[in-house]
């Protein structure tokens, strides 16, 4: 009768544990149990201080790599015990407003796991998804594993290290030793007592004494049938893997692994993440999605919590979108010029094409030309064509032949001139160009300083280009002069003389849009923070500012704000931010208050900007607004 009763009390409780998961799966698809998604206490309580609780982590090594999940100590039994129970949020809201700041947005949010969805034969494997814009994206998983779940696991990868265990990894397991040493010892004694190793011998030794190779010996004498078997076993260990472990352990891609012993209560896991924001982003959305595993296979679909909303606040919408204009001034006369080096025999004014590069230098010339002609919004008045020759011979025939060929140069090209504007060429001449053989001189590598210095002194002091000249000739480096130096002085000079058509006044002030500025303001509205301040740096302004902080460069900011005006809200309202940002929170204060002085409106804003958040509340607290208790 005592041994019936054993049984059905045996039974019973076999009955009621069997029936604890599907009560808890009832629970669930009834809505009863449910995952939670929620917004974090913008201000959480500090977690207590438990003396008893020593924070450590177990490590399971599974095949090469060590699987590590966060773990406590049991004040009670001193057993470490995987787990990762953080204090349960009191906040649950749906939205929250977050900033944006370098260009990048983090959030966070709590996943709650009741404790009537755990169990230790489960495994949670919970997706939170991410709504931008148009794209869903998917974050990393975080799995909530049971410890019978776990345990099972790993008596799988077990299984599989003994069979891994079981393939022979030394070669001689294979040979009869054995039967080798005896067919030594009775057919070859010498050898086997000169032996240190009576299981090796060298190949040339084993061919010259047997007359056949060590190959030969170790195949002889080798156990193939074991050998095969084990060649199969190592053909099987993919196989194998897959029949003991047959719910793998996630390594890659996880957020978070972590098993629960005996937990009592819900579990929460504080979500964080960090995204690249995105030009004009207004708010991302937070979705999660569940599934119950037992023994490896998907047990339950889980219900889906309501999702969350990221209200995303960014600098870049305080941006002053207003045109920026620059003054001009415009000149009614313009000036414009080209040379050209035009060869011409010794002594002669003739323009020859086919000598040097007369003709490529000409076709240049004559392209500029076409070019002024063709900008109508000026009107030439005159084109000066200004011959000049090197000091050689004296001033006075130069100045002849210098005349002659500004002359022929103006015949030449007048040929290519429309009609109505040959009367605007002017021929005139420049005899010796000294000026410019003192720059070339200055200039010179090749001439010794000392030398360089004489013959610019010289040029200075010049009263009489012929003695000039004269002394010039004494120098050793006068050949050079000549042949390097000369021949760049010989050219031709285009003046162009214009006028601006229609213009009356000589000077003229007027207004154009600052397309540079205006292009740094896009950059902040598209986020660009790095060109943003590349543009905007040296208009030292209140976008410049807003620039700065933008990337983060808080000091460079209030140095920009601190030259701007006071009375500008938005000005104040920015310092008051820069300043919490720099931990200055008395001044910060200051500046926040002037700003809703000036502008009572910025208030709403400061109430959607977390970084304000610190400000409101204290502002809120000084005016005795709410009942904080």
């Amino acid at each position: 009768m005592c041994s019936d009763m054993r049984f059905c009390v045996l039974i019973l409780l076999v009955s009621l544990v069997s029936c604890t998961p599907y009560r808890k799966i009832q629970k669930i698809r009834s809505g009863e149990v449910e995952m939670r998604l929620s917004v974090p206490d913008e201000k959480p309580d500090e977690p207590e201080d438990d003396a008893d609780m020593q924070i450590d982590s177990i490590r399971s090594t599974l095949s090469d790599e060590p699987l590590i999940m966060n773990a406590i100590r049991d004040s009670e039994t001193g057993e470490m015990v995987a787990t990762d129970v953080i204090s349960a949020s009191k906040v649950t809201a749906r939205f929250r407003n977050v900033a944006e700041r370098a260009g990048y947005v983090s959030i966070s949010f709590d996943v709650t796991v009741p404790a009537g969805m755990s169990d230790s034969q489960w495994q949670l494997k919970i997706r939170p998804f991410m709504a931008i814009e148009t794209d869903t994206l998917a974050l990393d998983p975080v799995y909530i594993t049971g410890s019978a779940y776990r345990a099972s696991q790993l008596k799988g990868y077990e299984r599989y290290r003994a069979f891994l265990r079981s393939i022979i990894t030394d070669t001689t397991d294979f040979l009869r030793l054995n039967q080798l040493e005896i067919f030594l010892e009775r057919h070859f004694p010498e050898t086997y007592a000169m032996k240190t190793d009576s299981t090796i011998i060298s190949e040339p030794m084993a061919e010259n004494l047997f007359g056949v190779t060590q190959r030969d010996a170790l195949n002889h004498y080798s156990r193939h049938l074991k050998w095969k078997a084990n060649e199969r076993r190592k053909g099987r260990r993919d196989r194998m893997f897959r029949k003991y472990v047959k719910d793998p352990i996630e390594r890659e891609g996880i957020r978070l692994d972590t098993v629960l012993v005996g937990v009592d209560g819900d579990f929460i896991y504080r979500y964080e993440h960090t995204f690249r924001s995105r030009p004009r982003l207004k708010k991302v959305m937070i979705s999660l999605k569940g599934s119950l595993y037992e023994k490896g296979e998907p047990l339950l679909e889980l219900p889906f919590p309501d999702d969350l909303t990221f209200y995303i606040s960014s600098l870049s919408t305080l941006a002053d979108e207003r045109p920026k204009y620059r003054m001009l001034v415009l000149e009614r006369r313009a000036y414009d010029n080209t040379k050209a080096l035009i060869d011409f025999h010794l002594g002669s004014s003739e323009v020859d094409t086919l000598l040097g590069d007369n003709a490529s230098e000409m076709k240049r010339v004559r392209k500029c030309i076409d070019d002024v002609f063709a900008r109508e919004e000026f009107v030439l008045d005159s084109l000066v064509i200004v011959a000049s020759c090197s000091p050689e011979g004296s001033y006075a025939s130069n100045r002849k032949l210098s005349k002659a060929r500004s002359e022929a140069v103006m015949e030449h090209i007048g040929e290519y001139v429309p009609e109505e504007w040959r009367d605007s060429l002017r021929a005139s001449a420049l005899p010796e160009n000294w000026e410019q053989l003192a720059r070339l001189i200055e200039n010179d590598t090749v001439i010794l300083s000392s030398q360089r210095v004489r013959m610019l002194e010289m040029i200075e002091g010049m009263k009489d280009p012929d003695r000039t000249e004269r002394m010039l000739s004494a120098f050793p480096e006068y050949r050079y002069l000549r042949e390097k130096l000369y021949p760049k002085l010989r050219s031709v000079r285009f003046d162009f003389y214009l006028h601006r058509a229609g213009m009356v006044k000589d000077t003229v002030h007027t207004t154009e849009l600052d397309s540079l500025y205006m292009e740094g303001i896009q950059a902040l509205k598209d986020l660009d923070y790095r060109k943003a301040v590349s543009i905007l740096r040296p208009y030292d302004d209140y976008n410049a500012a807003l620039a700065f902080m933008s990337a983060d460069y808080n000091h460079s900011a209030l140095d920009v704000l601190n030259r701007l005006d006071d009375t500008d809200p938005k000005v104040c309202y920015l310092k008051a931010m820069v300043l919490s940002r720099l931990g200055q929170d008395g001044e910060a204060m200051k500046y926040f208050d002037l700003s809703l002085a000036y502008d009572p409106y910025l208030e709403h804003r400061a109430n959607l900007d977390p970084e304000m958040y610190k400000l409101v509340k204290q502002r809120q607290k000084t005016f005795n607004i709410y009942d904080y208790e």
